[in-house]
């Protein structure tokens, strides 16, 4: 089976829609401010974006708020070509706990991260259904510690359920990631050292304890 050149995909979308004149409405999955910072300067050029910040899976309220004001300020002090605005998901832990419920000691990227993507991605795809958007994709693609094979294919999953189509990504691809690196420094983002649940949190704090210098 061939692999799928995931930037190649993309890149076929937005020839079209030049082509055609149009520009089409996304939603955009977003995880966080920096992660969401290169995919919101990149893709604003060529869609009307919705950024819809779902992510049940970040188990502490305070982190939780404080991700989704760093995202609310992000998109207030950066320019557009095209329309962005933000939508917020319902937070409820209790359903991310119930998708990882068994899978608690899988290893970072295991199974209760798969999970976890679907959860949220099939949020997104429902989201994108109601808000009549032609496409959605997600954030989590730019993280050089993501699957993104495994994210494309939930999300194309998810599209298919709902029935809007899924845009594929690997924003980690040109530079991606270190633009966002560059665009994090530049508006002073907060960038957490974990993905966001209470298993990664606690990973990422045993990785510190037995790093020197971490």
């Amino acid at each position: 089976m061939n692999k799928i050149n995931y930037q190649k995909e993309l890149d076929k979308v937005i020839a079209d829609c030049q082509s055609r004149g149009v520009t089409p409405n996304l939603l955009l999955h977003a995880c966080c401010a920096p992660c969401s910072s290169y995919c919101l300067e990149y893709l604003s050029e060529y869609f009307n974006i919705t950024v819809f910040y779902f992510n049940p899976n970040i188990s502490k309220k305070q982190e939780y708020d404080y991700r989704l004001e760093e995202e609310k300020r992000l998109i207030s002090l950066m320019d557009f070509k095209n329309p962005v605005k933000i939508v917020e998901g319902e937070y409820n832990p209790k359903d991310f706990f119930a998708a990882a419920k068994g899978l608690e000691n899988e290893p970072e990227g295991g199974r209760r991260c798969e999970q976890c993507f679907k959860l949220r991605l099939r949020a997104a795809a429902q989201k994108a259904k109601e808000l009549n958007g032609d496409y959605f994709t997600t954030t989590l693609t730019i993280s050089p510690l993501k699957n993104a094979d495994l994210l494309n294919r939930i999300g194309k999953e998810a599209g298919e359920e709902f029935g809007v189509s899924w845009l594929y990504s690997d924003f980690k691809k040109r530079e991606g990631y270190k633009r966002s690196i560059v665009l994090s420094h530049k508006y002073n983002l907060y960038r957490q050292n974990y993905c966001g649940c209470i298993f990664s949190a606690n990973s990422s704090e045993n990785r510190c304890a037995t790093t020197p210098n971490a």
